[in-house]
This record gives structure tokens, sequence and C-alpha cells, in this order.
């Protein structure tokens, strides 16, 4: 290590032959009258050649130890990066600092590749969808006993020992206190024959904006219902948000819906048939409104995600419910058609600096391989395809549906925003600010003109947007297009109007690629309208 002596604060030491990238942050204080704190470097040892292939993760690991045993204090001294994140906070044994994120499953590498599925959780607010993920990770072994045992044990100090599964979900403080999902959790689990992420949307009416996202990467929802005597008829009125969520996941593009009738171990339904079916009659309706055919694409089924029963295993206590549990049901679904030879389409769900910039997003057509040259759009940025990882198992190339964090070469973090999209530059996606589309205004209580305004939801993209243009109405039922402009349109009605975006954005027509052509218009944290992109109107300079 290199020692400074002398009290000229401003003057800058010289430290010879030390790489920047070696750097581990120490403390020093100068005594006396000074009080001045310094920022040190002190090399870290010399790698032998046989280190320098040395993974992120890796890295960063290591990095984390040398601060912590320059520090006894604890904390890091000026590394704020993610050394930081890395180590659990309130932890100070070292046994449970092995397990700060029980959110990792490293795939055998020989391992076939099995399919990809996303399922997204969706429904009311308590109806459970935290605790089932963490129940599904926790009977397929995602997350281990003695991990869900110390949730239990903090649960119960806050008195709140019912919500410890939903934990292994629900990170972060704010999550846990409240007892409420507000970003899109994600969690992986395997069965014998495919791989699934889990994405535990938020059934909070204010964090709908979130579970757009979320339900945007799904290939299949699970609409979770509480059967609890009250809560099923909250959820489910016009204020509640199990109507919302399963026409969001409709837009999103979601074809198969599994909805769970949860909380079937509750004294008050103690798995009644009665109550389930009652459950069922009035949902079945409402799912055929949005636009799902309830003998092909819904598939009910009670379940209990504190017990765990009918999750995994039958229950004993539901001798009526003949049909495969949960985790079985979901393994012998088809397999989902994708086109892994179509163009290149990443739309971009979140992004952050770690050695480099990383985004996150589902490559939702084509394939991308380590090394490729990629276009970032709408604003042209060529980049290459430093590193790939799906569902944080490294690869070096992915195909259609999976998960992606891609490390980025040629842009910086701050150029990049959700919505953008990446492609090969062969094959561009349209972009564009003015576009028609075919409008079903769901809920709305006056009525819209044009030069109304809205935020639009579309793919992983949120825009405002005015609707500049009403051009025609469309029959519901004939699907005839009326002769003359309509002034206005109201709520239940379909029709064909021009939308007009604030800023540029991604987007293809409905017929090219459903994934991004279709969309929800919102406003006053209410759901208006669902569409579908018609075709793209060059601008006007």
């Amino acid at each position: 290590d290199y020692a400074f002596t002398g009290l000229n604060v401003n003057a800058k030491p010289f430290i010879p032959n030390v790489n920047a990238a070696e750097f581990v942050p120490a403390r020093l204080w100068l005594g006396g009258s000074q009080r001045q704190v310094l920022f040190v470097a002190t090399a870290a040892p010399p790698m032998e050649n046989g280190d320098t292939e040395l993974s992120a993760e890796d890295n960063w690991e290591r990095k984390g130890c040398e601060v912590s045993e320059a520090e006894p204090g604890g904390g890091t001294a000026g590394d704020g990066g993610p050394a930081e994140e890395d180590s659990p906070q309130e932890e100070g044994t070292e046994e449970d600092e092995e397990v700060p994120t029980p959110k990792m499953v490293p795939a055998k590498p020989d391992a076939p590749k099995k399919e990809h599925v996303n399922v997204v959780f969706i429904g009311h607010v308590d109806a459970g969808k935290s605790t089932i993920g963490g129940q599904i990770m926790y009977l397929t072994g995602m997350v281990d006993k003695r991990t869900l045992e110390k949730y239990e044990r903090e649960a119960k100090e806050k008195n709140r020992e019912t919500w410890y599964l939903s934990w292994a979900l629900d990170t972060n403080q704010e999550e846990r206190d409240k007892g409420k999902t507000v970003e899109v959790g994600r969690a992986y689990f395997e069965t014998e024959k495919k791989h699934f992420t889990i994405l535990d949307a938020p059934g909070h009416k204010s964090f709908v904006p979130n579970m757009i996202g979320g339900a945007s990467q799904a290939d299949l929802a699970v609409l979770v219902i509480s059967a609890r005597k009250g809560e099923f008829e909250t959820g489910f009125e016009k204020g509640g948000q199990t109507r919302e969520h399963a026409m969001l996941a409709k837009t999103a593009g979601v074809k198969h819906l599994i909805v769970l009738v949860n909380k079937m171990d509750d004294p008050t339904v103690n798995w009644s048939l009665e109550r389930y079916e009652e459950c069922k009659e009035k949902l079945v309706p409402f799912l055929k409104k949005v636009g799902f055919n309830p003998r092909k694409d819904i598939h009910f089924m009670p379940c209990s995600g504190l017990t765990g029963a009918n999750l995994k295993e039958p229950a004993e206590h539901c001798s009526w419910y003949t049909g495969l549990p949960f985790i079985p049901h979901l393994d012998s679904l088809p397999n989902f058609t994708r086109s892994s030879d179509g163009p290149v389409r990443l739309p971009i769900v979140d992004k952050y600096k770690d050695m480099g910039t990383v985004v996150l997003g589902k490559l939702e057509s084509g394939s991308i391989s380590k090394a490729q040259q990629l276009v970032m759009m709408p604003n042209r940025h060529t980049v290459e395809v430093l590193s790939l990882l799906s569902d944080d198992v490294e690869t070096d190339d992915a195909g259609p549906g999976e998960n992606l964090k891609l490390r980025l070469k040629g842009i910086e973090e701050e150029e990049i925003l959700p919505g953008f999209i990446l492609c090969t530059p062969e094959s561009l996606c349209h972009s564009g600010r003015t576009f028609d589309a075919q409008i079903v205004i769901i809920e709305h209580k006056s009525i819209i003109c044009p030069g109304y305004n809205a935020v639009l939801h579309i793919h992983t993209c949120i825009e405002e947007v005015q609707i500049t243009a009403l051009i025609c109405l469309v029959d519901k039922k004939t699907g005839e297009k009326s002769k003359t402009r309509p002034r206005f349109v109201k709520q239940d009605q379909v029709c064909i109007a021009r939308l007009r975006t604030a800023g540029t954005i991604c987007l293809e027509t409905f017929k090219d690629f459903p994934q991004m052509g279709r969309f929800t218009l919102r406003d006053e944290g209410k759901t208006i309208a669902i569409g579908k992109v018609l075709k793209l109107v060059a601008e006007k300079d």
C-alpha cells in the first residue's frame, strides 16, 4: 500500500503504475487540527494471468470483500457503486451474508435449452400474487428453506407472519413494510420441460403503469383472485383491479389466461365448491367481453398460496377439483410459436450503469449473439453487444422469448429511455409520431373529441399522445365503417382515429408485428381505451 505523509492536503500524490480499475477505496484520517478525509487508493493485489477473465459478478464481489477488510467500521468508504449494493446492509453475521439475493439460479451449461415462458401474476391488491410466487419458488427449490425461515422470523417481528412468502419477491423495504408490490418483481423457476420467469406485477391502482410494463413481456398471465368473502367483490367492482388487469393483459398480447382462485383455505371459504363456482360465474362474462375465449384461453383452478395447496401437489381438502395442479398444468401447456429468423426486436424495459451500459428487455423476435452490431432506435445509435445474460446466466446467443440483460458498447446510459428498441441495421423498426389506430373506448365518463390528450402505453414505451382526428366509427358486430366522420366517440364505441405522440416513438403496425402494434390509452389513473396500430403516417415537414 502507498502511504502519504505531510500536511499539504491539496498536493496530488503520485502513484506509480497502478491501474485505475484496481483501486479500492479506503479511508485515511489526518490527525490534529486538519480534520480532513482523504480517499486514498490502495492498489489491489496484482492478478495472475489466469484470473483476468473475471465475470462482472466476480469482480464486484472481490472488490466488496476487500473493502470490508480495509474498513472494519462497515460500509464502503467512497464507492457508492455496485460493491455496496451487493453487500446486504442489515446483516452483520457472515452466515447471512451468503443469501442477500436468492434470485439467481445458474443453469447447468450442458443442459438442453428449455423453452422460456414468461408468466405474469396479475390481480387486485392483496389477492396473494407475491405469496403464490414465493410459494412456487419454494416448491420448485429456488428459495431454500433457511431463507424462508429467516423471512418468517423477520415477518413475525413485524406482526406480519402471513406475508413471509411474498418477501421472496418483494425485496425492497418499502414493499415489505406496506405489504404492497410496487415494481414488477422477477424470479425464475424450472419444471421438467420449461423454464419460467415469474413477473410479479403490482396490484395497486397507482402502479398500473408498472404492471403494463410487466404484462408486455409476458406470454401467459395468471389472474389471481381472492375467494375470501368481500375481497373478491371489491377486486371485481368498478374501481377494482381485477377487471382492469385482465383487460390490460389481453392488450399486452397475453394469449392464455389461468385464473387462480386463491385463499380457498380461508375459514370463510373452506374449499367450498359453491364459492368457487360463484367467482367463476361472475368472471367469465367479463373475460369474454375483453376477448378471451372461455373454452380455449381460460383455465380456472382453486389454490391456496399460503399453504401451497394445489400449486404442485393436489389438495386433499379439495376432492371436487380433478384437473392438474398449477405447476404441472403450466408444464403441460403447448409450446408457444416464435420466429427466431424474424427481424431482431428487443424493447428496452430498464437500463442502468454497471461497468458499461446495461439494458434489460425481452427479445420479441429474432436472435442476438455476442459481439453483434445492433442499432438503438429511434435515435439510431450503433451499439455492440459486449455480453449477454439470459435470466442472469451468461450465454453467447439468445432466441426469442428470453429475458435478456445486454451490456452495450457505444452508447451512454443517459441516452437510452425505456421503450427504445434494439434492431439489426438491415431491418430497422419503424419510428414516428403520427399513426392511425383502431381504438375501443372501454371506460370514460364523457365523450372524447379530437384534441383529447392521454398517456399511450405501447410495448414498454410510455408517451403522451393526442387524438388529432377521428376518422370513422366501426360497427362492433358487423365491422362496417361509418361513411361520415364522427364528431366524438363515447364509451363502448370502436373508432379509427389519428394519434400524434409528443416525441418520436418506435412502433409497428399490428398486422406486421402484433407485440409492437397494440397499445392502451390511460388518463387520470384509469385505462380508457385499448387499440391496435393500423398504419404509420409519414411526417409532413
